[in-house]
């Protein structure tokens, strides 16, 4: 009489395949991740050139609070759009800090530069001073709904208060707009007009408050 066969039952070998199979699809999975370049994404920073001097600064010192940015550009992505309605982020191309920082850094640096005032004290800095300067960015796109006129879109309005007041009230405000018109229609063209249209916003701002009557 033979012995008994010792041959595994189908459903083990059925299992050892599927396992297998498994096991060599992760290791694919795993080569092609490894080979595939991972996303690069590019930063910019804006950094405008500085505002001519103004003639004789304010006596008094300038607090800069902050200036917010609206909720569709307050992230870093670089924000297009495309119609009325349609918006669209891109991933790969942002800023390289949040633009509400950015841009409330670069109004305390372009401020200081022209002497407007006395002095002018940075964001987040525990002095309150004589005067606070606010602002809000309601726009802060890369206008793509005319492909052959791509443009760059910044608008803020700041709002200036008296500091050390139990009831703060806005003295003077001002709302600056600008659209330049991108070089070419990429992100660091965009970033550049960006850069042009922030310069022109503080230089005109610049000028505004040496003239204004804080009186």
């Amino acid at each position: 009489m033979k012995p008994p066969s010792r041959r595994s039952p189908p459903w083990r070998i059925a299992r050892a395949v599927a396992l297998a199979g498994c096991a060599m699809l992760v290791l694919t999975l795993a080569a092609c991740s490894m080979s595939r370049p991972s996303p690069v994404k590019r930063t910019y920073l804006l950094e405008p050139a500085a505002p001519a001097a103004v003639a004789s600064p304010k006596p008094a010192a300038l607090r800069v609070g902050s200036v917010n940015v609206g909720a569709p550009y307050r992230g870093k992505a670089f924000v297009y759009r495309q119609d009325e309605l349609k918006f669209e982020a891109d991933y790969y191309n942002e800023f390289f800090v949040a633009p509400a920082a950015m841009l409330s850094e670069a109004t305390a640096r372009a401020l200081a530069s022209a002497g407007v005032f006395r002095r002018v004290i940075a964001p987040g800095a525990a002095d309150e001073g004589d005067y606070v300067l606010d602002g809000f960015a309601a726009d802060l796109y890369g206008d793509a709904r005319d492909p052959a006129k791509p443009a760059a879109v910044l608008s803020i309005t700041y709002y200036l208060s008296r500091a050390n007041v139990l009831a703060p009230a806005v003295i003077w405000s001002k709302e600056y707009r600008q659209r330049v018109s991108l070089a070419e229609a990429n992100p660091e063209a965009l970033a550049r007009a960006w850069n042009t249209a922030l310069a022109a916003i503080l230089a005109d701002l610049s000028r505004d408050l040496a003239a204004a009557d804080l009186k």
